[in-house]
């Protein structure tokens, strides 16, 4: 029986995706490999049951049965460490994943465990990314950003609670490099990582793709209204353009936008749009969506009619309306974190394409 834990520096550095990658290209090796999120925070409820939301992902990307007591054994819900703190004797968190572990590794030549922000995320209830690690008697993956001073940094204060268990390190996964880069950024981490004894395993390419967000991400971040064509939030997003700014030398690509633009000018952006697409000879339309915004004040400020565009009907754009004002809007959406999920499929596949392409996997089943 072969364990690996994907453990990673912190939040928003590709955890989820490397792991996802990683799983999916054992299983195409041949490998029976299994997944569990041991310890989860973020959740959703399956069969009237709460899992970790990257379990459900994992269940309906890789194809299998979601049991939430053997793929997400723990989730730290809101409140859930204070209750901690204050019984512990009333939490039976290590016999849950020990329990869920000789479930699932019985049946798998492989068992990927997906670990939770940083590695010191848990601590509260015994449960840091190292403990769980060590009950699980795993090798560790460790997921770290691309570059070369700030990332060995990283890395080296990130595996701190890892030596201090002595838990053998399988590999790092560098994650999100400048393309352009790569081949200077692998020469130097080679080098330091040779150093340090920490085999290399890959070094993945930053694709932009991966962070465009979708029409339901936007919509949340806004706190907006769907007003029409709410079937099409799937729709990604490649750039934003304000609506008083519209203009031929605005676009990079001229598709895939998002419009932001006050009620009162929606009529003149969308024609102003219309012109430039005509001028390009552009088949369909370029808009993934449109946003109207408010005044930052009032709720409903806005008629229905006002916000119904004749054209985006036609092109089925989906139309969000929101209190918040455009300059508010767009620093709203410019903060938004990706995350991959079920509603984006090209970004599973791209996923999957680059851990297969650049992970070295004879190098990590040799330290298996």
């Amino acid at each position: 029986m072969k364990n690996i834990y994907v453990a990673a520096t912190g939040q928003h550095v590709g955890k989820t995706t490397c792991t996802l990658g990683l799983v999916a290209a054992l299983q195409e090796m041949g490998y029976n490999t299994g997944y569990c999120k041991p310890v989860g925070q973020q959740h959703l409820t399956v069969d009237g049951k709460t899992a970790d939301k990257d379990a459900v992902l994992f269940a309906q990307v890789i194809g299998f049965d979601i049991v939430p007591e053997w793929h997400s054994p723990v989730v730290l819900a809101q409140g859930a460490t204070k209750k901690f703190l204050e019984h512990p004797e009333d939490f039976d968190y290590k016999r849950r994943i020990l329990e869920a572990a000789a479930y699932l590794e019985a049946s798998r030549d492989i068992m990927v465990y997906e670990g939770t922000g940083h590695p010191g995320v848990g601590s509260v209830v015994n449960l840091s990314n190292a403990e769980v690690a060590e009950m699980l008697n795993a090798g560790i993956v460790m997921v770290v950003e691309g570059g070369i001073g700030r990332t060995i940094d990283r890395l080296h204060m990130s595996m701190a609670l890892f030596r201090e268990k002595k838990l053998p390190v399988l590999g790092v996964l560098v994650n999100k490099v400048v393309p352009e880069k790569r081949e200077e950024i692998e020469y130097y981490l080679n080098k330091k990582f040779t150093e340090m004894n920490i085999p290399l395993l890959g070094v993945l390419p930053y694709d932009r793709s991966l962070s465009y967000p979708i029409m339901e991400t936007i919509n949340q971040a806004v706190n907006g209204k769907v007003v029409i064509n709410g079937h099409m939030l799937s729709n990604s997003v490649e750039d934003i353009i304000a609506g008083s700014l519209v203009d031929v030398d605005e676009f990079n690509t001229f598709r895939n936008i998002l419009l932001v633009v006050s009620h009162k000018r929606l009529n003149e952006a969308i024609e102003k749009i219309k012109a430039v697409a005509q001028m390009k000879k552009l088949q369909g339309t370029p808009l993934s969506g449109v946003i109207v915004t408010g005044d930052g004040r009032h709720e409903n400020w806005f008629r229905m009619e006002t916000v119904q565009h004749p054209y985006c009907i036609e092109h089925e754009i989906p139309v969000i309306t929101t209190v918040l004002d455009t300059y508010g809007s767009v620093v709203k959406i410019s903060r938004i974190e990706v995350k991959i999920n079920t509603r984006t499929p090209w970004k599973i596949k791209r996923a999957i394409s680059l851990i297969r392409e650049h992970l070295d996997f004879g190098l990590l089943m040799e330290r298996l």
